[in-house]
């Protein structure tokens, strides 16, 4: 059975290149994942993070949707709580105004950042338990039925740009079972709650305007290379480069170092962030995604490729697209 894919780009910026190069790269890869049949590319938002470029989600999303034709193109997430929903509606409103019936918005209550960044985002501390309303209010804007009297998203009315809810918790499973809306699961990067919040979204999911059934879509990594050898030498990279970005307080370590942090119980949790992870040559990586799709039963997976260079994703996106023969590639 063929397995729908998507992939979610963090816009990584690699070790010696710049934020524009970054943004090149991003374009370049949707480009790739348009060619070889992938549903949908989402971009993540995460702020004072050195090494991710993708924090003016819309930005970066108006910008690849310039540079591909077909593909679907959204948020995976914007975290509603750093936002007025007035302007999420009116951003996303005009993206699918310039890109019809191509945008996504998948939202989240997390930070993505922080306790100084959120002071600097002018966050609210208490912003996250207003979620489930901020939610319903950017909800009426698009879709015309504005729950804020005399206030309307000029774009966005009537838009009805999807929405998905982003978790990795029981929280997020329920909000989105109770609305009526898809439930994207980050287990590609917080593991721990997948299975239980699955099932309780699908048992407590009901049918909304938007949904009739429960859609679950699930995150994981994924390192497919030409050998064996070449896939695991890049992860080894990618538990450095994350070591680093979690434990070495903004400093540059060399791979030596690197390697202390991880010897020293950073491996521990970089290695729980990658519970699941496709990591080999592409039959290698299409028999784990099988399975890992029917362990859950998950209507269609989002894959973080995580090579550590740009050619090293472009080539793990094609070899992952070819091993799993998705539908046929976009022109």
């Amino acid at each position: 059975m063929q397995i729908p894919l998507s992939v979610l780009d963090l816009a990584p910026i690699t070790r010696g290149e710049s934020v524009t190069s970054s943004i090149a790269a991003s374009v370049e890869l949707a480009r790739r994942a348009e060619q070889h049949g992938y549903e949908r590319v989402w971009y993540a938002e995460h702020h004072n993070m050195p090494r991710i470029a993708s924090s003016a989600t819309s930005v970066l999303i108006s910008h690849v949707g310039a540079h591909t034709s077909s593909i679907r193109l959204g948020a995976g997430g914007v975290m509603l709580p750093n936002h007025a929903p007035l302007t999420i509606a009116e951003q996303f409103g005009t993206l699918e105004a310039m890109y019809p019936g191509r945008i996504d918005l998948g939202l989240g209550r997390a930070p993505g950042s922080d306790q100084n960044t959120m002071y600097a985002l002018r966050r609210d501390p208490s912003s996250s338990d207003r979620f489930p309303e901020d939610v319903l209010e950017l909800q009426g804007y698009l879709a015309g039925e504005s729950r804020v009297p005399g206030v309307e998203a000029i774009p966005g009315r009537g838009s009805r740009v999807p929405l998905y809810i982003l978790g990795s918790s029981m929280f997020g499973a329920q909000l989105a079972a109770r609305l009526g809306l898809p439930y994207a699961f980050a287990s590609h990067f917080a593991p721990q709650a997948l299975e239980a919040a699955v099932a309780a979204y699908r048992r407590e999911f009901r049918p909304s305007d938007q949904l009739d059934a429960p859609y679950v879509i699930a995150g994981v990594n994924v390192i497919a290379a030409d050998t064996a050898e070449q896939a695991h030498e890049q992860h080894a990279a990618m538990r450095r480069t994350l070591a680093i970005g979690l434990f070495a307080g903004g400093r540059e370590l060399s791979d030596v170092e690197a390697d202390v942090l991880l010897r020293r119980g950073a491996g521990q949790h970089v290695d729980q962030m990658f519970t699941y992870a496709a990591v080999g040559t592409p039959p290698e990586v299409a028999d784990y995604l099988h399975g890992f799709r029917d362990r859950i039963a998950a209507d269609e997976l989002i894959t973080a490729h995580q090579a550590p260079t740009t050619e090293g994703r472009l080539r793990s996106v094609e070899l992952t697209a070819e091993a799993l023969e998705p539908t046929t590639a976009r022109a």
